[in-house]
C-alpha cells in the first residue's frame, strides 16, 4: 500500500452531487471517474498495488467508507478510489482488496494525508506486508486479505526483478540508491508505476537509512 494524492475530482462528480437527489447509482460518468482514479492512483490498485486500468471490467471504484454505512460519502471524491478485481467470483480466501472488503470499513485511508499508510506499513522477508499499528495490521490480513500466496509471490517477483535488473556490483551507493527511490516511488516523472513498487520503495528506503 502507498500514500495516493487526490487531484481535483472529475467536473461530471461535482455537478452530479449538486443535482436533485443525487446518489451513486445514478451518477452517469462513472467511467470518467474511473479514468481520474486510475491517473491519480499511477496504475496500480489503491490496497495491493496490482495493474488496474480504466475499465469496468479490469477494476472497481472502491468506497472507502462504504455507501451502505456511510451513504453521505457516497459521492465524496475523497472517499473513492480505484481498487482490483480482488479475485472476484474466487473462494473467499483467495479473494482480497475491495473485493473482500465488502461493507467493512477500514481504520486508514491511503488517500488521507492524515493516515500516513506508507509510515505504518512493513515489508518482511517472508514478503508479508505488516502494520506497525495493531488494529491496521489485523484489517491488513482479516479485511483486505493482502498476504495471499499469490500477493506474496507478485511482491517477491517485483523487488527480486528490480534487484536482479541492477549491475552486479558498484550499485548501491547513496546517490543511486536516491535516484532509482525516486523514480520507484514516483517522484520523478509522470505516468504508470510499475506493479508492486512500493515493496522496492521499502527496501531502498532502508538501503538508504543503513548507507
Amino acid at each position: 500500500m502507498r500514500n495516493i494524492v487526490k487531484r481535483t475530482e472529475p467536473k461530471s462528480l461535482e455537478t452530479h452531487r449538486c443535482s436533485f437527489q443525487a446518489d451513486y447509482n445514478n451518477y452517469e460518468d462513472k467511467q470518467g471517474l474511473r479514468e481520474s482514479l486510475v491517473a491519480e492512483q499511477r496504475g496500480i490498485c489503491c490496497y495491493c498495488l496490482s495493474r488496474v486500468v480504466a475499465d469496468l471490467n479490469a477494476m472497481k471504484i472502491e468506497h472507502w467508507q462504504s455507501q451502505t454505512r456511510v451513504p453521505d460519502r457516497q459521492l465524496d471524491y475523497s472517499n473513492l478510489l480505484g481498487a482490483c478485481l480482488g479475485g472476484e467470483g474466487k473462494p473467499s480466501k483467495l479473494q482480497h482488496c475491495d473485493t473482500r472488503k465488502g461493507n467493512v470499513d477500514l481504520s486508514k485511508n491511503p488517500a488521507d494525508p492524515a493516515h500516513d499508510v506508507e509510515r505504518v506499513i512493513r515489508y518482511g522477508s517472508d514478503w508479508v506486508i505488516r502494520s506497525t499499528d495493531p488494529v491496521f495490521d489485523r484489517e491488513l490480513n482479516d479485511v483486505l486479505n493482502l498476504n495471499t500466496p499469490l500477493l506474496r509471490n507478485n511482491r517477491k517477483e517485483a523487488l527480486t526483478g528490480f534487484i536482479k535488473a541492477r549491475p552486479k556490483s558498484g550499485t548501491w551507493n547513496e546517490s543511486l540508491l536516491r535516484k532509482w527511490l525516486e523514480q520507484s516511488s514516483g517522484q520523478s516523472g509522470a505516468g504508470d508505476l510499475l506493479p508492486f513498487c512500493q515493496i522496492v520503495v521499502y527496501w531502498l528506503r532502508k538501503r538508504l537509512n543503513r548507507a
